[in-house]
């Protein structure tokens, strides 16, 4: 398979360019986890995911608990439907944990005794529901007495807390993120996910590769690994299990795979433009396979971080950034010389949709590259 039409696929799978899916919560559910180190962005991913979705409806549905946003597969933030939490943690987080012991000496949390009493600090102040903020949080720990300060080390006693699945995100509050107990927000029930695959990890590392390639693919070996935290020689024997429920196609050499049962159909209105956030799944997920810089891209050379991708027609053409304002978003692209008039408007129509998300006016800049 050529790398065009690997990109081509991709964004079928992801419902990029194909029916879009009813809800926010499906979207989670398709993509398995969904990085989120900037909440509002990845609101955003999902909307454009999804079917005449803003950002009010998809704050709704996390707010609801549909899907939480917590620490999983890696130290970073994703979304994750309720029912896939506790079974993708159980088999994830010993290894991120693992890999954390470091930081735990360099913060002071390598004592598992001061660690432990930290932890139930934290189950007692949200107990009952009581959703508290990491600012709020960390009032509370100082008033207590507790020697786990605010700042690095609460933070990364949060971060514990979530990938052992004590915690994870309540309701927004304000523009912060709120923490509840995973036990009170998400009970379990005998015939969920957990019941099933908590207490075999073969079995849930083979639905986890299984989820991936299905929502992801064609992907490689080294893209799943790199997602979900999980080892080669795992993975290749989950893939073996897997047998003819994946297929398998050759990239420049080297073997991806996909679900050919659910491979969607383009839609024939799919958009020609997209802004990517800078963590979606389309861009993120694939560092060998990607979107190709066209000739004279703004920021081919040296990425920013605070700038994301423009794609036109499974190019990367440019880099965007917004500035969310009282009544409108302000959106600065800059594009390579060579997208022509119907390009720009293309870029343009994908900005639209990005205030009509956000259910604001548009101030679109067309900067210099």
């Amino acid at each position: 398979m050529d790398p065009a039409r690997v990109l081509t696929q991709r964004l079928a799978t992801q419902r990029l360019s194909s029916a879009p899916l009813p809800k926010a919560g499906d979207a989670v559910r398709l993509l398995t986890c969904v990085q989120s180190q900037e909440r509002d962005q990845a609101f955003f991913s999902l909307g454009l995911r999804t079917r005449r979705s803003t950002y009010a409806a998809v704050r709704r549905e996390l707010d609801d608990g549909t899907f939480v946003r917590t620490h999983i597969l890696r130290p970073t933030w994703h979304f994750v439907a309720k029912e896939d939490l506790r079974w993708i943690l159980a088999l994830t987080s010993p290894r991120v944990l693992s890999g954390m012991a470091g930081r735990h000496r360099q913060l002071g949390l390598d004592d598992p005794q001061r660690l432990d009493d930290g932890l139930a600090l934290l189950a007692k102040l949200l107990q009952d529901r009581h959703f508290l903020t990491r600012p709020e949080l960390g009032e509370a720990f100082v008033e207590r007495g507790s020697p786990i300060t605010p700042g690095e080390q609460l933070g990364h006693l949060l971060i514990v807390a979530e990938l052992r699945g004590l915690v994870c995100s309540g309701p927004v509050k304000g523009v912060h993120h709120s923490y509840a107990l995973v036990d009170e927000v998400i009970p379990a029930s005998p015939g969920d996910m957990d019941t099933a695959l908590g207490g075999d990890p073969q079995a849930a590392h083979r639905e986890l590769v299984r989820r991936f390639f299905a929502g992801h693919g064609p992907a490689s070996v080294k893209d799943f690994t790199r997602w979900s935290s999980l080892t080669v020689a795992g993975t290749r024997t989950a893939l073996a299990e897997l047998g003819d429920r994946l297929e398998q196609v050759d990239v420049d050499g080297v073997s991806h795979w996909f679900d050919p049962a659910v491979v969607p159909r383009r839609s024939p209105n799919a958009p020609a433009a997209y802004l990517f956030p800078v963590y979606d799944e389309v861009v993120l997920s694939y560092p060998a396979v990607t979107f190709p810089a066209a000739p004279g891209h703004p920021h081919a050379g040296h990425p920013d971080p605070f700038w994301a991708q423009v794609v036109l027609d499974q190019q990367n053409v440019g880099v965007w950034k917004r500035t969310v304002k009282h009544d409108a978003v302000e959106v600065d692209v800059r594009l390579a010389p060579g997208v022509d008039g119907d390009g720009r408007l293309a870029v343009r129509a994908a900005a639209r949709r990005l205030a009509d998300f956000l259910d604001k006016d548009l101030e679109l800049t067309e900067g210099n590259p």
